[in-house]
């Protein structure tokens, strides 16, 4: 079921809004003129599970994806689709094109006996990977070992020899900040040494004797002269503190330097190990255990290398026997795929399974497949993906479809114009492959050719008509009059006669 709105709709109506609902790209241009957006939506029911897939177009490139409601993204939208439906075309992105996809129709048509290799080679590819994981961070490579000791000894050298002290960088700001305000302080002591060797004590002792006499008349004096003797004391202490400043202040141009210095060695510390003291140390104590276990961990990187070798051991032999499974089993296809192009008018066309080996151990095993084909005498195999004719790889797609179709997981099959290029005795036997595919499969076929409408279960036509002044597709459901009415329109065109509708049903039977 599809909902499709304000969408610039072509002879492909259906591929087209399937293609861009199941995460394909699309351009804006589909939206219709004078439209801000177009919408699709689209119901799916795989293995007793609903979907509910709808993706909104606008004008400004964005896009809008649901599946059940739920906002996703394209390729998320794209990778459901993927196992939905494949769509078979002139310039579509079928999943036959990709590679990644010929080694599991090869790997499904092996079945029970390759499955139960596959789950072994698959647990003991966990364990290697894990015993690959623990060498790696014991560096269990030689030569990688080497170099992180290399490291280690340098930082624990470069951080002992620092020898940070607690608060030693506060002490060192702190006085950096008395040497650089030197001149400040120096004349500050001088100009307050200057004043108080003056008359202000002088002073003072005048002031405590003309208080004390007055005191002797009247006793509410005393606590004034005891104030200013207070003062006069503390001003001769203060004076002879300044003297002894006076004399001691000294500033060395060559301490500022060595500040300086100590203080960008502290900075470099601290900028590669840590922030204070505490996390310096603590950095230091892990690195030491670090260096400790490579250095007296030989014996058990051994081990570990050991297992390794067992378990590339075993990798290698579920490998091997994996890829003699499939390799006979690739034989069995290429032989029922070719005979089958046989039949599609590809007489000088042969498909074959091209086997690489991995250098490295895959999810799947040590095989890189990927299917080849030769369509004319004296041409090399080539990728599947590089075959020129839209129709011809089409029939390509069919023929690997009739045998692989047993095999393949995906529930819906569709087919723009596999009829491209074709005569009509060929058609029939399309016609006959995709009717057999149906049995298992839902098959979708857009198509012009008699026959191939003939064996279809149920079918319908897509024209456009012009409606208040803006061009609007209609599709519609063919009772079977409608449907043997439409297949003389397809072979005769508008001059249908009784005799082209009786070869009409003919064909139907």
């Amino acid at each position: 079921m599809f909902l499709l709105e304000k969408l610039v709709l072509g002879k492909s109506l259906v591929i087209d809004s399937i293609s861009a609902v199941t995460g394909s790209r699309v351009s804006k241009e589909i939206i219709r003129t004078g439209c801000d957006e177009a919408q699709i939506e689209a119901y799916f029911c795989e293995n007793g599970t609903d979907y509910v897939l709808s993706r909104e177009i606008l004008q400004n490139g964005k896009n809008i994806c649901k599946i059940n409601g739920r906002l996703v993204t394209v390729s998320e939208l794209k990778e459901l689709g993927k196992n939905l439906l494949d769509i078979y075309g002139q310039h579509d992105n079928q999943s036959l094109l990709d590679t990644k996809t010929h080694l599991e129709l090869l790997d499904s048509f092996a079945g029970k006996k390759l499955s139960n290799l596959k789950t072994s080679y698959e647990v003991m590819l966990l364990d290697y990977k894990e015993i690959c994981q623990k060498l790696k961070s014991s560096f269990g490579d030689d030569q990688e070992r080497a170099r992180r000791l290399d490291l280690l000894n340098y930082q624990i050298t470069e951080i002992e020899s620092a020898n940070i002290k607690p608060n030693e960088e506060d002490e060192l700001l702190s006085r950096k900040k008395i040497i650089t305000n030197s001149e400040k302080i120096v004349g500050a002591i001088n100009s307050s040494y200057e004043v108080l060797d003056e008359s202000v004590i002088d002073n003072l002792s005048h002031i405590i004797k003309e208080l004390s006499y007055i005191s002797q008349i009247d006793s509410k004096y005393d606590s004034l002269q005891k104030e200013v003797s207070e003062a006069y004391y503390n001003l001769q202490d203060a004076k002879e503190t300044i003297s002894e400043y006076k004399d001691e202040v000294y500033f060395d141009e060559n301490e500022l330097n060595n500040i300086e210095e100590r203080l960008e060695v502290i900075s470099n510390i601290k900028r590669k190990y840590g922030n204070t003291i505490e996390e310096i140390n603590k950095y230091k104590d892990r690195i030491i255990e670090e260096k400790d276990f490579l250095e007296n961990s030989e014996e058990a990187i051994k081990k570990i290398k050991s297992k390794k070798a067992e378990c590339e051991s075993s990798l290698n032999r579920l490998a091997n026997d994996m890829s003699e499974i499939r390799k006979d089993c690739a034989i069995k296809i290429e032989k029922l795929i070719n005979a089958q192009m046989q039949e599609l008018e590809m007489k000088k066309a042969y498909l074959k399974f091209d086997f690489q080996k991995s250098a490295e151990f895959l999810e799947t095993g040590v095989d890189e497949v990927e299917l080849q084909i030769c369509t004319n005498v004296g041409d090399e195999l080539k990728s599947l993906a590089k075959i020129a004719s839209g129709g011809e790889l089409s029939r390509v797609m069919l023929a690997i479809k009739a045998v692989l179709s047993d095999y393949d997981s995906l529930q819906t099959m569709i087919f723009d114009e596999i009829d491209t290029g074709m005569s009509g005795e060929t058609g029939c036997t399309v016609a006959k492959k995709l009717k057999s595919i149906s049995k298992k499969h839902q098959i979708i076929c857009v198509t012009h050719l008699p026959s191939i409408v003939a064996y279809g279960d149920t079918n319908y036509t897509i024209d456009k008509v012009v409606k208040n002044g803006k061009t609007v597709a209609r599709i519609k459901k063919l009772d079977e009059e409608e449907t043997i009415y439409e297949i003389a329109r397809v072979i005769a065109g508008k001059a249908i006669t009784q005799s082209v509708l009786l070869h009409a049903r003919e064909l139907r039977v």
